[in-house]
């Protein structure tokens, strides 16, 4: 019943079976319009599509992802090209300070390698808690955030190399003792897939996701929720942050009181279109997203039967990386014998027009709203 909205992908895509929706998904036929929109504002206003951009644009999109997270202030959005654009700015509002640094490692690369790098460099103290076993995580998080006093405190939402679900978010966050202690959200395998509600912890967190994944957007548009009352000054600020203030002819660098604090600078908005348009269907057609979040668990069910009627050496459930069928990402990860045994399986699989992708010895299935739910010739 969703494959009417993603038209254009599948026919510039027959014949195959696509189980990477959860690095490359299918865009709707909504997304064209959007980008053909953006063109035709820029022809008809050229100069002027600002105000209509940032006045209207802009809010309204906040708005949609507000209604999603549940967050109350949709002004407190903020927007840039990727997540790593905005883990900087994050970063930045520490100043000289050598910071303290709590993750996982299982995060994703525009994390690890950004942090990897600054603790090369003695610039953090970072500390990585394994995320296996998945089913004492959260206890050993917690555990780790109460012994220090950490100056960010960074986590997944759902992991991206297993789907493995952080289930009690809330209590994570609560267990954090030091109010200025700054806690970043990475929703990305999250939003648009896994029904969230961060309002008990809107005023706490930032969570920050975008729009190529769940959100079926494509690449260039990141978004991050900033908290009420947030001061922090990041020091990579960009011109935008300071765009309501540029009569100022003083030296003194101000920053406005919503997201446009976290801004950077000039940037192109066809990929805010495009999640704008996603956003709005999914509005418009009453689609929630525990609605298609039920409809991708019964995909993933069943493709683990017919793996278990397939009796293959690799793919089954002994080597599926899972804690709650019933709460887990929109994809399915193997963990292969090696590196080797997962790229000769991935290539098998790609010669019988079947797209999978791999992290390391894990081999990925994601699952779309496009797909049938009955599988197929999958071996």
């Amino acid at each position: 019943m969703y494959k009417k909205y993603f038209s254009k992908f599948i026919k510039a895509n027959e014949g195959i079976q696509h189980y990477a929706a959860h690095s490359h998904h299918y865009w709707p036929d909504v997304t064209l319009d959007a980008t053909i929109e953006y063109w035709n504002d820029s022809a008809q206003m050229v100069d002027n599509k600002w105000d209509h951009i940032l006045g209207k644009k802009v809010p309204q999109t906040q708005k949609l992802i507000s209604e999603i997270l549940n967050f109350s202030t949709p002004e407190n959005i903020c927007f840039a090209p990727n997540t790593h654009d905005l883990l900087i700015r994050i970063i930045s509002t520490f100043e000289n300070k050598k910071i303290k640094v709590l993750a996982t490692d299982s995060e994703f690369y525009s994390f690890s390698r950004q942090a990897h790098r600054l603790s090369e460099l003695n610039l953090i103290d970072l500390t990585l808690i394994p995320s296996q076993p998945f089913d004492n995580f959260t206890e050993r998080f917690i555990s780790e955030i109460q012994k220090q006093d950490y100056d960010l405190v960074f986590i997944s939402q759902v992991f991206f190399n297993s789907g493995i679900v952080v289930e009690d978010l809330e209590t994570i966050v609560k267990s954090v003792p030091n109010p200025k202690t700054i806690i970043m959200i990475d929703g990305y395998h999250g939003f648009m897939a896994i029904p969230t509600d961060i309002s008990k912890i809107e005023d706490r967190v930032f969570y920050m996701s975008g729009s190529y994944k769940y959100a079926q957007g494509g690449e260039g548009c990141c978004f991050m929720t900033i908290p009420k009352g947030c001061e922090l000054k990041p020091t990579i600020t960009g011109w935008w942050a300071g765009f309501n203030d540029l009569e100022n002819t003083t030296s003194v660098v101000t920053y406005p009181n919503d997201g446009y604090r976290f801004a950077g600078s000039t940037s192109d908005y066809t990929p805010l279109y495009r999640l704008h348009a996603v956003l709005k269907l999914y509005k418009d057609h009453h689609i929630s997203v525990g609605e298609t979040h039920a409809y991708v668990q019964r995909l993933q069910k069943n493709f683990l039967n017919e793996l278990d009627q397939l009796k293959h050496p690799h793919l089954n459930r002994k080597n599926l990386l899972i804690l709650d069928e019933n709460n887990h990402g929109h994809f399915l990860a193997f963990k292969m014998p090696s590196v080797e045994i997962c790229n000769q399986i991935k290539k098998d699989l790609l010669e019988k027009k079947i797209t999978t992708d791999s992290r390391g010895d894990v081999l990925r299935f994601g699952f779309g709203i496009y797909q049938n739910e009955k599988i197929s010739g999958l071996l």
